[in-house]
């Protein structure tokens, strides 16, 4: 392989990605799964425990399925995905409810529930059934590292703003437990770690995060409009 093609498909990994960390990012570009993003983000150990978990099943039914692409026939496609993608939920709980019991009454039915979050399935469906085991490792990494990077800002905003403080080691089994204390708890706006405040939290951010994008294509248009003026002008 020549030392271009290398390049290339180094290029073409880091993009694979990135991708879903940044330009397709599950809950601030796609809107997918907004549910846990919802129903766990009043913590953030809860939404760390919860972006751990989507990361690692992600990578792993985005192996196993593009291991069998092409075995499993498009007719029992979907049912074997599901099949799939619930074994190894299964066992993840399993896991977690043996060696992280505070995190798994937390979080609770919410975990079984990644057997059915649209991310999971959607990019086993989008990705993982045409390209190879590597790529589709490598995006399951990157969906599921920028769905819980989501995650972990809405929850610092909510609990943060809500408390007064963010706690660690409550909840995931870490060897210290620690508060970050930012002001006294009295002064928090409690309503954030209740379900409005997610709704608000996330609706504040994603409305940022379109005016960003919105803002970006705008200056790019001027900018491609003014290089235009520019060669028109030196043509003449």
């Amino acid at each position: 392989m020549s030392k271009k093609v290398k390049d290339k498909q180094k290029v073409s990994n880091k993009d694979i990605f990135l991708s879903g960390i940044f330009k397709q990012n599950a809950v601030f570009t796609l809107t997918l799964g907004l549910c846990p993003a919802l129903a766990i983000s009043n913590t953030v150990e809860g939404a760390l425990g919860m972006g751990i978990m989507v990361v690692i099943v992600l990578a792993i039914t985005n192996a196993i399925i593009s291991m069998l692409r092409k075995v499993i026939s498009d007719e029992i496609r979907i049912p074997a995905y599901i099949l799939i993608i619930a074994t190894v939920v299964t066992m993840m709980k399993m896991f977690v409810d043996a060696y992280a019991a505070a995190l798994a009454s937390s979080l609770g039915v919410f975990i079984a529930l990644i057997t059915v979050n649209c991310i999971v399935l959607g990019r086993a469906e989008a990705f993982a059934k045409d390209n190879s085991v590597g790529k589709s490792i490598l995006d399951g990494l990157g969906s599921g590292l920028g769905f819980m990077l989501a995650l972990l800002l809405i929850a610092v905003f909510r609990e943060a703003l809500g408390t007064g403080a963010i706690k660690l080691g409550v909840l995931l089994p870490l060897p210290f437990e620690v508060t970050l204390r930012l002001f006294p708890s009295e002064y928090g706006i409690s309503m954030l770690i209740q379900p409005m405040g997610a709704y608000l939290i996330i609706g504040v951010l994603l409305a940022t995060f379109v005016a960003y994008d919105n803002n970006k294509k705008y200056r790019a248009g001027i900018k491609r409009a003014k290089e235009l003026q520019a060669r028109k002008a030196a043509a003449e």
